[in-house]
């Protein structure tokens, strides 16, 4: 069986992320962004992940009602280029890194999680455990 070597992420690593989501965050915040669907809808910034060399960056997010995921996040990536020179306006850094945005599928894996919870057939096996 393969071993997956995952490594924390450096301080420098989580400072530049937690800058990035501040930008992003605030761009979106403030409607600096062209595509119509993307104002229409709560986007909320939920995670950045940056690569060790600060070359690549993933900003994953979601929406208040979460319809239209598929579509923001196609919009999105066609704004990245506008995110990216708003961070390297914003941020000192030897290189901008790219950006890549994903939904954020966390929330739903959750919900699906705590219906499974709720199913009666669970319950009842979580009761027969407790009484052992």
């Amino acid at each position: 069986m393969a071993t997956i070597n995952y490594k924390e992420p450096s301080q420098r690593q989580l400072r530049v992320s937690r800058e990035i989501k501040k930008i992003i965050a605030g761009a979106l915040e403030r409607g600096e962004v062209r595509n119509p669907l993307i104002l229409d809808n709560l986007v909320t910034i939920t995670d950045v992940d940056i690569s060790p060399d600060l070359k690549y960056c993933t900003i994953y997010f979601t929406t208040l009602n979460g319809q239209n995921l598929g579509q923001i996040e196609d919009d999105l990536n066609a704004e990245s280029w506008g995110m990216k020179k708003l961070i390297a306006s914003k941020l000192k850094l030897r290189y901008t890194p790219d950006l890549n945005f994903r939904m954020d599928e966390s929330f739903a894996e959750v919900d699906r999680i705590e219906k499974l919870l709720r199913d009666p057939k669970v319950a009842k096996d979580l009761s027969h455990k407790d009484e052992e």
